[in-house]
C-alpha cells in the first residue's frame, strides 16, 4: 500500500506530518527520517482496528483486503 504523507518543518525546530487520507492522524520528530519512522508507526495505528470493535449486521460481511 502507498500513502501519501506530507511533512512539514516545524517553526520551533524538527519536523510534523499529516496524511490527508487519514484525517487527525499525524506524528513529529526531530529529524526528518524520526518523523518518517513516527508517521509510519501512526498511520499503523490508525488503521489497526481489533475485530471486537466493529459491529456488523447479521446480512453483512467483514472482509480483509491488501493493498
Amino acid at each position: 500500500m502507498k500513502i501519501k504523507v506530507i511533512f512539514h518543518r516545524a517553526e520551533e525546530g524538527g519536523y510534523w506530518a499529516e496524511v490527508p487520507a487519514l484525517p487527525g492522524c499525524m506524528s513529529q520528530g526531530e529529524t526528518l527520517e524520526e518523523t518518517k519512522t513516527n508517521i509510519r508507526e501512526a498511520v499503523e495505528a490508525f488503521l489497526d482496528i481489533s475485530d471486537d470493535e466493529i459491529e456488523i449486521g447479521a446480512k453483512d460481511e467483514l472482509l480483509e483486503l491488501a493493498f
